[in-house]
């Protein structure tokens, strides 16, 4: 047995172990595809969902956004492994595609492509896209492939049949090619090397990641709170990123708001008090007595911070950042000074909030939390890394941590 054999062969043992480990279908293949990626030349990988006759991503391993993209049976070419040896079938390939997800696959250098189906009871289910940018995939790469695809459909229950496809929704900001440094004397730090992805209207979105992977700064950003070196930003379809301070200042006030870790409340007003104060700088603000309402604080109206919980404080400022009526609200680490109860509670209350339309566009570094999200967001080393579409969000009190 040769040394690729041994390669090969170990792969499938590692992929078997991490499917074996997993509690559900999406786990799994979610497992499965990590372990392919940290072991094989595939850098990216898409796994679409079977909806009548059209295919909708639902979860990927690459820094392109593919939400709101979907394609028919004819486009994925099921079963076919495209080569660089096979160019003219590559490009018959992107050829066919939809506009869409043409302008999606320039975004990514596609040196070979493996398109893998998978199915349940002989039922198609979806396909599972496998891209190299440098090296062309052998026959024992397309064969690790659908093995996984064999051992993920083994794992699928009677309960994840059905996937709860992305609707679609207006694209409230659109953010292409984001960069940002930050200089320390004479050493200069990259934070965000080329983010891309959409937001859209009446989603709940997680950005997740480690300390220093450049998601709170993104979220600085596209709220108007600092700028980008480079790249491209849009709200509603008009462009910020280079607007003047005074159009930034108006942007936030209008359209943004804020609820951090730290809860920023004025500590000589009351709590009504506070929204006043904010619902002063717009011309359309809630009534500051039913936002506190909102959030479950009518009886602390007349409380002033040093009164609260740190639980009421930050509902507070949850009120605070609804009272302007924003088209979306953006949380940097809302629960994370927070107990597990009142955590439960001030998520309970943002789930709210997404219910009635408004964005949520939330950092955290707790994983549970991600459970109640539309679509979670990974950053790792300044990049988009992973998105996952979730089928099955949760409710803030099915969370346990």
């Amino acid at each position: 047995m040769d040394k690729k054999d041994l390669e090969y062969y170990k792969l499938i043992s590692l992929i078997h172990s991490a499917i074996g480990k997993s509690e559900t279908y999406f786990d799994a293949i979610r497992n499965g595809i990590k372990i392919i990626i940290e072991n094989s030349c595939a850098k990216y990988a898409v796994v679409w969902q079977c909806d009548g006759e059209v295919l909708h991503p639902y979860y990927w391993l690459s820094p392109v956004d593919l939400t709101s993209v979907e394609i028919s049976f004819d486009e994925r070419n099921t079963g076919k492994a495209l080569h660089e040896s096979e160019t003219v079938l590559l490009n018959d390939f992107q050829a066919n595609a939809s506009e869409e997800l043409k302008q999606k696959l320039k975004e990514i250098e596609i040196k070979s492509l493996v398109i893998v189906p998978f199915n349940f009871t002989g039922k198609d289910k979806g396909c599972i896209f496998f891209i190299s940018e440098e090296s062309a995939f052998t026959e024992n790469d397309a064969s690790v492939f659908e093995i996984l695809a064999m051992l993920t459909e083994m794992s699928l229950g009677e309960s994840e049949l059905l996937f709860r496809p992305w609707l679609e929704k207006k694209t409230l900001i659109s953010c292409k090619s984001v960069c940002k440094s930050f200089k320390n004397g004479d050493i200069e730090t990259t934070v965000l090397k080329g983010v891309s992805f959409d937001v859209f209207e009446g989603e709940f979105l997680c950005l997740l990641g480690e300390s220093g992977c450049g998601k709170s700064t993104f979220l600085n950003i596209i709220g108007g709170l600092e700028r980008a070196d480079s790249g491209t930003i849009k709200f509603m379809d008009e462009e910020y990123q280079n607007a003047s301070e005074e159009e930034l200042t108006e942007f936030r006030r209008k359209n943004i708001g804020f609820v951090f870790q730290s809860y920023n409340l004025m500590p000589n007003l009351t709590s009504k008090q506070n929204l006043d104060l904010i619902g002063e700088l717009v011309s359309n603000p809630m009534d500051s007595a039913e936002a506190l309402n909102v959030v479950g604080l009518s009886e602390k109206m007349n409380s002033y911070p040093s009164q609260l919980s740190g639980g009421q404080q930050q509902r507070v400022s949850i009120a605070r950042a609804i009272v302007k009526n924003p088209k979306v609200i953006m949380a940097d680490e809302p629960t994370a000074a927070l107990d597990y109860k009142t955590s439960i509670e001030v998520l309970q209350v943002f789930s709210d909030i997404v219910n009635n339309g408004t964005a949520l566009i939330m950092v955290t570094h707790n994983e549970e939390i991600t459970k109640m999200a539309d679509r979670v967001i990974r950053f790792r080393d300044g990049k988009v890394y992973e998105v996952t579409i979730n089928n099955d969000p949760k409710n803030a009190s099915e969370l346990v941590w």
